[in-house]
């Protein structure tokens, strides 16, 4: 399979980074291990994440590529879903940043192996609906449809956004680890890191939208 790299690589690469760096539930369930288990559980759990979503972005790469490179109209509809996916997720995380934020601090059990941790991680990851929307939806708008190759566009997207994933997911880890006393002493401080993540997947759903429409 030969690798294409699409025009808008490095767009790309900037709203990944804002999307991934965003406090969502992956943030959220890395902190909360951070600070109920400390940093090695944490990365483990990123780790195992990361290569649940990774085996997400294969099955999207290699199941809709081809569909995306046959069809103009289904090219854009993807585009537009992906917009307004990012948007739904943005409210939802406005809507309900209390919950998702006590929902991610309740841990219970004792401190598990690295390895349990990384398969508990994966199953999360592999398993989660909504990545495997996200890729659907997401990835296809920055691939570059006339120099073809969709798949290995996607692929190379997908790879891209879990190492972004598993850098970005690990520091979050790191972080909380060292202050884990000051964010454990309240949930009002994730809730807000929920609700800042959710204004900027509102934002970028809308800038999505508005370039979609303009390159149609």
């Amino acid at each position: 399979m030969s690798i294409v790299v699409p025009s808008r690589l490095w767009e790309y690469v900037v709203a990944t980074t804002l999307i991934i760096w965003a406090p969502g539930p992956s943030v959220l369930f890395t902190i909360a291990r951070a600070i109920s288990w400390g940093r090695l559980t944490a990365i483990a759990s990123v780790i195992g994440n990361v290569l649940g979503e990774f085996t997400i972005s294969i099955v999207v790469a290699f199941g809709l590529g081809p569909v995306l490179q046959r069809s103009h109209i289904f090219f854009v509809g993807v585009q537009w879903l992906g917009a307004f996916y990012l948007v739904y997720l943005g409210i939802d995380a406005l809507r309900h940043s209390r919950e998702h934020a006590e929902a991610m601090t309740d841990l219970s059990g004792g401190h598990p192996s690295f390895l349990k941790t990384v398969r508990q991680g994966y199953t999360v990851g592999v398993l989660n609906p909504k990545t495997m929307v996200f890729f659907a939806a997401i990835l296809p708008q920055f691939t570059d449809r006339p120099k073809g190759h969709i798949t290995s566009q996607l692929f190379l997207l997908g790879a891209i956004f879990c190492t972004i994933a598993l850098i970005s997911d690990g520091a979050w880890g790191v972080i909380a680890a060292t202050i884990r006393g000051w964010l454990s002493s309240t949930a009002t401080r994730l809730q807000r890191l929920r609700m800042g993540g959710g204004i900027i997947m509102v934002g970028l759903g809308i800038l999505t939208f508005v370039n979609s429409v303009l390159n149609s």
